[in-house]
């Protein structure tokens, strides 16, 4: 067998083995972050946000604007749902063509 082609084969076979470790390691760095875990510096320690009171001023501002939206987007879907209940009643749709037969019987004199 010639000698380049086993160097070519050994060098494609790093490449995939090292392009096959990396993707892993995102993988698993994925994994970690969806699941909370916190990510680790090259030593393996745990790598933890910095906690100063400016932080914990924007946290404690976002969580209370979260609440509001929470709450407004809560009263805006019980309006949503009043609506829906007019619109499908069977009386709102009775009068509604009521009025569109008035409505052309004046178009029409």
């Amino acid at each position: 067998m010639d000698p380049t082609i086993l160097v070519i084969a050994g060098v494609g076979v790093c490449a995939v083995t090292l392009i096959g470790g990396l993707g892993f390691a995102a993988w698993v760095t994925k994994l970690k972050v969806k699941h909370g875990y916190p990510l680790e510096n090259m030593w393996g320690m745990p790598i933890h946000p910095r906690r100063d009171d400016e932080t914990g001023e924007r946290l404690k501002l976002v969580t209370q604007e979260n609440a509001q939206l929470r709450a407004e987007l809560g009263s805006v879907k019980d309006r949503l749902a009043n609506v829906e209940r007019i619109v499908t009643d069977s009386g709102y749709r009775l009068s509604h063509d009521i009025e569109r037969l008035r409505d052309g019987r004046e178009n029409m004199q």
